[in-house]
């Protein structure tokens, strides 16, 4: 194998030992940049520490270089991967360190501490080496279709019963807009109930009894949605994408492509970091 190929079997691989320690390596980095990021916001503790936690940012944010520079080194395309979704949170780990040494100066510091903040961003990276987390990110992508029709039905229920509210206690009981009336359905829907706007009329109170008992129904359709598409998904699961035609909804024992034909799996030896890529992408 090549340099590029066996780096390629530990970075975008996680099936193999080395691909899996690899994985595990940059997964407690993430979270290790996550705490120093909530410690870094305690006063106190930024106060004492400041030095030692700056010197393991900085740390942690070379090993994320190395491995985004490594990424875009190995790809035979490495234009697809900086413009992808992995590409742009990959980049978002890194960039607001840099970004902070450049911004300069005390009319700056609001500037500086959002872009340090932005490194909260590094915990999206925990979904690509976690197996259950791309899981379930697939099957919220399958599923997305019911999911807008079902919030697109959300915010009709929320906008009519915030109007018919503004129209039924008025400005005198809180309702002052519908905007308002339609932020207390949304309250009321989700079950959240703050309390700083309630009915105070009879059918009001009618109307917002009606909406607390939708709600218990509303929260259960995103996950019944959600849950019958991993059933779905874990019977027909295949980790392989076409490197042909690029579809990856497979049986899990299909050995070719059922849209185009082509095989799935190359023999060892015949696919090189440009048809992983494909793979991976």
């Amino acid at each position: 194998m090549t340099l590029k190929e066996e780096l390629y079997d530990i970075i975008f691989e996680a099936d193999t030992p080395k691909g899996k320690t690899f994985d595990i390596v940059l997964i407690f980095l993430i979270l290790v940049s996550i705490f120093i990021v909530m410690l870094d916001s305690i006063p106190s503790i930024r106060d004492q520490y400041h030095s030692s936690l700056q010197i393991a940012e900085w740390v942690i944010t070379i090993a994320f270089t190395i491995e985004y520079a490594l990424r875009i080194w190995i790809l035979h395309k490495p234009v697809k991967y900086i413009f992808s979704l992995y590409g742009i949170i990959d980049l978002l780990a890194i960039l607001p360190t840099y970004i902070s040494v450049v911004a300069t100066g005390g009319q700056s510091l609001m500037v500086i501490r959002a872009l340090r903040l932005l490194r909260v961003f590094r915990i999206l990276k925990l979904n690509r080496y976690t197996r259950a987390g791309r899981f379930l990110v697939l099957a919220m992508h399958r599923s997305r279709e019911k999911i807008f029709i079902f919030l697109f039905f959300v915010i009709t229920m929320v906008v009519i019963f915030g109007t018919i509210m503004y129209l039924v206690e008025g400005e005198e009981n809180g309702f002052t807009s519908i905007p308002t009336s339609i932020y207390w359905a949304i309250v009321t829907l989700t079950t959240v109930g703050y309390g700083d706007i309630s009915p105070a009329t009879g059918l009001g109170q009618m109307l917002a009894s009606i909406i607390m008992i939708l709600g218990y129904a509303i929260i259960a359709v995103p996950t019944g949605i959600v849950t019958s598409e991993m059933m779905i998904s874990r019977q027909r699961t295949n980790s392989q994408v076409c490197a042909q035609c690029m579809y990856d909804q497979h049986d899990d024992d299909a050995t070719h492509c059922k849209k185009c034909g082509h095989p799935l799996f190359m023999e060892e030896g015949t696919g090189g970091p440009e048809e992983k890529e494909q793979e991976k992408t």
